[in-house]
C-alpha cells in the first residue's frame, strides 16, 4: 500500500537514498522545514511513517498521526522520542543500533590523545610563531593509564578494544555489570564511585535516560582524580554543566574534552568553550561518509520494511506487536 513518511529533520546532503528505498515501497516523502512541534503536527496526520534524526517527536505529533505505523530514529538513542507514547498508542520504533560504532569509537580515543599529547595548545602556539615544548609540561605516558568507560554497549566496547592496543587498562561501569575480570581484559564494576576514583580518563558512552541525566554532578567530579579528565561522546544533559565549569576551574579535575553539550548548537559565550582546559567538538563524532550512508539505508528500509507489512530488524518497543491497538497490525 502505498504510504507518506514524514521526514522531520537530517543533516546529510541529500534524500536520495531514502527517495529510492521508500519509493520501492510505494511511499513519497514528506520533509519538515524547521521540524518544530507545530510543524510536525500539522503535517503528521499525513505520515503513515515517521523519521527522526534530532527533532522531537513527542506526544502530541503521535496523538496527531492516526494513520502512523512506525517512527524510525536515525541514531541508536531515544531521548527525542517518545517510546512509551508511541507504545501505548500502538506505534513501532526502530534505530539503528550499530550507527556510528566505530567512528564514535575513534572520536572519544582522538579527543584522549589530543588532550593527552596537548595537541591543541601545541597548535596555536605553533602558528604564532612559538615552537617550544615547554609550556606543555608535563605530559604523562598513556600505557599504563586507566580509562574508565561509562556505559558498556557496542560503542564502549569498541572504545575498549581500541584503548587496549594503546596501552590503556580498562575499567568499565554499568548499574548491570557483574563485578570483577571484563572479558577480555580489563575490570566490571556496579559502583559508578570505584571507576570515578580509579580512571586517568572518564569516558561516557551510556544513554540519556531519567536515571542518568546530570549522572557526573558535582558528587561525581569531586571523586576524579585532580590529575583526570572527562571525555563526553554521548549526551550533553549527562553532564552538570555548571558543576563541570566549577570543576574545571577549581582544579577538581585536568579538564574535559566534549562533542555534546546540554544546548546545541551552544551560545558564543558558553563559559565552558572559554576554558583553556576544555576542547569541544561540534557533536562530531557520529560522521563519516560511510557511517552516514549506513544510517540513511537502514533507516529507509525498516520503515519500508513496516510499510510493506514485514517486521523490521530493530524494534526497542517489542511489547508493542501484543497489543491490541498494534498499528501495523492491521494493515
Amino acid at each position: 500500500m502505498p504510504g507518506t513518511v514524514l521526514i522531520t529533520d537530517y543533516a546529510w546532503p541529500s534524500l536520495d537514498i531514502e527517495r529510492r528505498i521508500l519509493g520501492d515501497a510505494g511511499a513519497e516523502l514528506l520533509i519538515a522545514e524547521t521540524g518544530d512541534e507545530a510543524e510536525l503536527i500539522r503535517l503528521a496526520p499525513r505520515a503513515d511513517a515517521i523519521l527522526t534524526c534530532w527533532q522531537r517527536v513527542t506526544p502530541a505529533v503521535i496523538d496527531a498521526a492516526p494513520r502512523c505505523l512506525t517512527v524510525g530514529r536515525y541514531g541508536v538513542g531515544l531521548d527525542n522520542i517518545a517510546v512509551d507514547h508511541a507504545t501505548a498508542s500502538g506505534v513501532l520504533v526502530t534505530n539503528v543500533p550499530d550507527f556510528c560504532r566505530e567512528e564514535v569509537a575513534d572520536h572519544s580515543l582522538a579527543l584522549i590523545l589530543s588532550c593527552a599529547r596537548k595537541i591543541v595548545p601545541f597548535a596555536r602556539a605553533t602558528r604564532t610563531g612559538v615552537w617550544d615544548l615547554a609550556a606543555a609540561r608535563p605530559i604523562a605516558r598513556l600505557r599504563g593509564q586507566t580509562l574508565g568507560l561509562i556505559g558498556y554497549g557496542a560503542i564502549a566496547q569498541t572504545v575498549a578494544t581500541k584503548a587496549r592496543a594503546i596501552g590503556f587498562e580498562i575499567i568499565a561501569y554499568t548499574p548491570r555489570l557483574t563485578p570483577g575480570p571484563l572479558d577480555p581484559s580489563g575490570t566490571a564494576t556496579n559502583d559508578l564511585d570505584e571507576l570515578l576514583g580509579a580512571a586517568d580518563w572518564v569516558s561516557i558512552h551510556c544513554p540519556l535516560t531519567p536515571q542518568t541525566r546530570d549522572l557526573i554532578d558535582a558528587r561525581a567530579l569531586r571523586r576524579m582524580k585532580p590529575t583526570a579528565w572527562l571525555v563526553n561522546t554521548s549526551r550533553g544533559p549527562i553532564v552538570a554543566e555548571a558543576a563541570l565549569h566549577q570543576a574545571l576551574t577549581e582544579g577538581w579535575i585536568a579538564g574535559a574534552a566534549l562533542d555534546v553539550l546540554g544546548e546545541e548548537p551552544p551560545a558564543p559565550d558558553h563559559p565552558l568553550l572559554a576554558l583553556d582546559n576544555v576542547i569541544a567538538t561540534p557533536h562530531a563524532a557520529f560522521y563519516s561518509e560511510a557511517s552516514i550512508a549506513s544510517l540513511q539505508t537502514q533507516a529507509a528500509t525498516q520503515a519500508a520494511a513496516v510499510l510493506r507489512g514485514e517486521t523490521p530488524p530493530n524494534i526497542v518497543n517489542p511489547a508493542v506487536m501484543d497489543h491490541p491497538n498494534y498499528r501495523a497490525g492491521r494493515r
